[in-house]
């Protein structure tokens, strides 16, 4: 390769050197050469690991646009370049599926990351209209339904299930869905609709909370991002509700044993917080969200910066700052130890 012929040229040089005045001088000269054939290298292999690691840049350029520098490799220019096309075509192709749609819409963030998960870096060729539309409806189910005057209409369902979209996107590809892919997918996710802080606080992940619980408790809770709310769920196979998804987080990331209970329930396990004093990894309790027993009636885990990360419909982040939430205000908890 030509990378290794220029490192050996240049130890051949440095070897020649009998003073360290003139090995200083040309190892200087040789670092100057090389540094940027080295960062194009770097790049190319951060780019090329979209599939793997996803590179962070990547996501965003694909995702969000901005200046592709004439300067970036050719192959870096041409993933990206051939995803955003990709997107602007399933982009279309949802706003059609969306305009039938009932129960719901089809996340687009979703899509493009399973997308993004499957193509990026890997052989893509130029896919035709009918292409992305059999991709967009891996996502989405289609009802014949009756309209008050009795007229038949077509409705799209999203599928909430994403072990049903992979398999059904299994069958369209003709080729199994890693578990990688899916767990690439998810990543991408987080990272394209919440951005680079959407784990939430604003802290290096262990410094909340001291020891590493707020990093274990975002990693169990980002797993089911995307999830709906369903009352009484409490596990992954049903999937949640508020107070379910708390517990559940809670105990599974190993931070503190919290069995099923409803939000007041959680609420008498913890020590109130002053709101100037809430952590990120504490909780955020709301009254009147819907009639209950009693006093608190919905549970979100506090991320930091005014938001949570909690079983709304889906399960996801949000602003408390919202006129809702700030109305629906209760108190800040911490459980005990």
């Amino acid at each position: 390769m030509a990378a290794t012929a220029a490192v050996l040229a240049a130890k051949a040089v440095l070897a020649a050197a009998s003073d360290k005045r003139g090995r200083t001088a040309i190892a200087t000269v040789v670092a100057a050469v090389l540094t940027p054939f080295i960062l194009i290298v770097v790049m190319i292999l951060c780019a090329l690991s979209g599939t793997a690691g996803h590179n962070n840049a990547a996501v965003d350029l694909a995702f969000n646009g901005g200046y592709l520098s004439a300067g970036l490799p050719a192959d870096y220019r041409m993933y990206i370049e051939k995803m955003r096309e990709s997107f602007r075509e399933l982009d279309a192709v949802l706003a059609e599926i969306n305009a039938m749609a009932e129960d719901g819409t089809v996340d687009g963030y979703r899509v493009k990351a399973v997308f993004y998960s499957l193509f990026f870096g890997a052989e893509q060729p130029r896919m035709n209209d009918d292409d992305y539309r059999g991709f967009a409806d891996c996502f989405v189910d289609y009802e014949e339904r009756e309209d008050e005057e009795g007229e038949t209409y077509m409705a799209a369902v999203p599928i909430t299930d994403m072990g049903i979209v992979y398999g059904n996107l299994s069958a369209l590809l003709g080729r199994g869905i890693t578990d990688g892919d899916r767990a690439n997918a998810q990543r991408i996710y987080v990272l394209a609709k919440y951005g680079q802080a959407g784990s939430g606080s604003g802290l290096p992940p262990g410094e909340a909370m001291g020891d590493g619980s707020f990093a274990a408790l975002i990693a169990e809770g980002e797993k089911y991002l995307g999830y709906p709310y369903v009352w009484g769920g409490s596990t992954p196979e049903t999937s949640f509700d508020c107070f379910g998804f708390v517990c559940w987080v809670y105990t599974r990331s190993g931070v503190y044993p919290l069995s099923r209970t409803t939000a007041t329930g959680i609420y008498n396990q913890c020590a109130i917080v002053p709101k100037e004093e809430a952590q990120p990894g504490d909780l955020v309790f709301f009254s009147g969200t819907y009639a209950s027993s009693g006093p608190v009636s919905h549970v979100g885990i506090y991320v930091g910066g005014g938001r949570m990360l909690h079983c709304g419909s889906p399960i996801g982040y949000t602003s408390i700052e919202t006129a809702y939430w700030r109305e629906k205000f209760f108190a800040f908890g911490r459980l005990l130890d």
